[in-house]
């Protein structure tokens, strides 16, 4: 019933990983690169500012033509985990990267190093000013840099050292199989039983996945211990004293306003997590729910599923409402089959929106199961795609959107589909349900990710001095995830494996708090529509067009919002809270 789902079309890219243009593309970058080095190393403090403008368009044209070809490999790997041929032409390509990026990591540092005085010339020539953002951040991140022959040496043991570990990580958990009523799952099948209707088959789901994860816990706690004690080696070489710094440097944010964003929602658990889970147990008239029950559909939800093209309509229509130009954008998705949505085994599980480079588009992988939660990934990954799509006009080294603003498009795009979904509603219990959902939704995006940002914190803290076993692991994540869900959820030994199987911690150590960021500020990115500010579309369209060359700052400041406000969060936050009050009302 839930029509054609579609697969994708990667011929923008490349045919095959066979393709001759894909092996001449890989001598075309050597090449390049070769001739990069022989003009320009050593030379960079000599150069004039146009000369360097030049050198800066040359550096950019290999990563976007590098960028292309590892694109290709690591989309063509997700959807074919399970065949050893993708994943050693992936490896190929990542091994390739790294060599070219060892031997162009001389020429960010060539700039890094330049005296404060040339620093602020550069910064201040005409001939640059489309590159003042990327030269901010390089300058940045001159207190941090280690010599040229230490960064070479980190760039060239990237494949076979981290980057090893998190294939080790992605391989496994694509060969790991559930057994429940006799049927063999996929990690992607499983979790969507988690929100069947069925109490006893989401027992069932939740009893057998966390026993293969039992099963698995030793790998897990290696790769874990292993990229986290590779972190700190790094960290501490670069000067960094938090383990999160290295990230938020990344991301362009403030140790401080990260601090005061996990603070501000640990601060609130008792008000929403706490207070809507046993809102939730008086629904089921139960004292507790079990883990397995959190995301269960609510009692007399109508078992409702969309259909793919039910699905489409619904998402074009709510991004057509603010703006025709963002909805033409996410149609071409669909068009062109830029979206793989069939779940079969080989294909990684979750959702995500690959960026690839701006003379292609991105491409949206996600499981499509038809049940709201699925309709509401939808409109988050397109609104991630629209959002590269517009950022991409930047060209590669400006497009890329730091984390704390790069799930702004995708979580407005959500709020879009709800309160689209929201109208519809026949029934005050249907509209009730929704709300509940959308509060689910909200607290597994910020309360949720906060634990899980509270976890790795306490994780790589205590890692510094010792590797931690699997039981050690385990009672810190049973320790922050009681905190933030509360005495309404009971989380028994067989919720204590469940970190081993979260992408984040291995992929991108601190990447999650960038979910509860983004929300937040949508939140309040949609108080700030709601009072009728009448040049919202334009100033938002203009957020997202701006990609990776403003601060979080000036980026907000059209919308009189203020992230360094430790009050900012509260406006994100009592939105959430607002929305259990009307439910405990009802």
């Amino acid at each position: 019933m839930l029509g054609d789902l579609p697969q994708w079309d990667l011929s923008d890219l490349y045919a095959s990983i066979n393709d001759s243009k894909l092996s001449s593309d890989k001598i075309d970058i050597e090449e390049l690169t070769d001739s990069f080095i022989n003009k320009y190393k050593n030379k960079i403090a000599t150069l004039s500012s146009k000369n360097l403008n030049e050198a800066i368009r040359d550096y950019q044209a290999i990563n976007q033509k590098l960028g292309k070809l590892y694109s290709y490999v690591s989309l063509i790997f997700s959807i074919n985990t399970d065949k050893p041929d993708f994943g050693k032409k992936y490896q190929e390509i990542r091994e390739l990267g790294s060599i070219i990026f060892s031997k162009l990591v001389f020429f960010e540092l060539e700039i890094m190093n330049l005296d404060d005085k040339s620093s602020k010339k550069y910064l201040n020539d005409n001939n640059l000013s489309l590159w003042k953002p990327w030269l901010r951040k390089i300058f940045q991140r001159k207190p941090f840099q280690l010599s040229n022959d230490l960064e070479q040496f980190i760039a060239e043991k990237g494949p076979s050292g981290r980057g090893a570990w998190v294939r080790l990580f992605d391989e496994s958990s694509s060969d790991l199989r559930f057994q429940i009523k006799g049927d063999t799952l996929s990690e992607t099948e499983i979790l969507n039983l988690l929100s069947d209707p069925d109490p006893d088959l989401r027992k069932d789901a939740g009893l057998e996945f966390s026993k293969v994860l039992n099963q698995n816990k030793r790998t897990r706690s290696l790769i874990l211990n292993t990229i986290s004690r590779d972190k700190y080696i790094e960290d501490n070489k670069r000067g960094f004293i938090n383990p999160i710094s290295s990230r938020n440097l990344d991301n362009d944010v403030e140790d401080e306003v990260v601090k005061a964003l996990a603070d501000a929602v640990t601060g609130k658990f008792k008000d929403l997590s706490h207070r809507y889970y046993k809102l939730k147990s008086k629904w089921f008239n139960m004292d507790k729910l079990n883990w397995w029950d959190r995301n269960a559909p609510l009692p007399h939800k109508p078992n409702q599923k969309w259909s793919w093209s039910e699905a489409r309509e619904i998402v074009l229509t709510s991004f057509n409402e603010l703006s025709p130009e963002i909805a033409k954008i996410a149609n071409k998705f669909f068009e062109n089959n830029w979206i793989d949505a069939e779940i079969r085994n080989g294909k990684d599980s979750g959702a995500y929106s690959h960026p690839c480079v701006p003379d292609v588009h991105p491409y949206i992988l996600m499981n499509y199961n038809g049940k709201s939660r699925d309709v509401m990934t939808l409109a988050h990954e397109l609104g991630h795609g629209v959002h590269q799509v517009l950022a991409s006009k930047n060209g590669y080294l400006l497009a890329d959107t730091p984390l704390t603003l790069a799930e702004t498009a995708s979580v407005f795009g959500e709020m879009l589909v709800f309160q689209k979904l929201l109208s519809k509603a026949n029934s005050k219990q249907e509209k009730n349900s929704m709300i509940a959902e959308k509060v689910e939704d909200m607290l597994n995006t910020v309360v949720r990710q906060i634990a899980f940002h509270n976890f790795e914190t306490s994780f790589h803290n205590k890692r510094k001095s010792n590797e931690l076993t699997p039981d050690e692991i385990s009672e810190i994540w049973m320790e922050t995830q009681s905190q933030a869900l509360g005495d309404a959820i009971n989380l028994d030994d067989s919720y204590k494996p469940l970190w081993s199987y979260i992408p984040h911690f291995v992929h991108t150590p601190f990447y999650v708090y960038a979910y509860a960021f983004g929300d937040c500020l949508v939140n309040s990115l949609w108080q700030v529509r709601l009072s009728g500010q009448s040049s919202f579309t334009e100033s938002y369209l203009n957020l997202l067009k701006s990609g990776g060359k403003k601060h979080h700052k000036e980026a907000l400041a059209p919308f009189g919002l203020d992230a360094s406000d430790p009050e900012f969060w509260n406006i994100g936050l009592n939105t959430i809270s607002s929305l259990i009050d009307e439910l405990e009302a009802a």
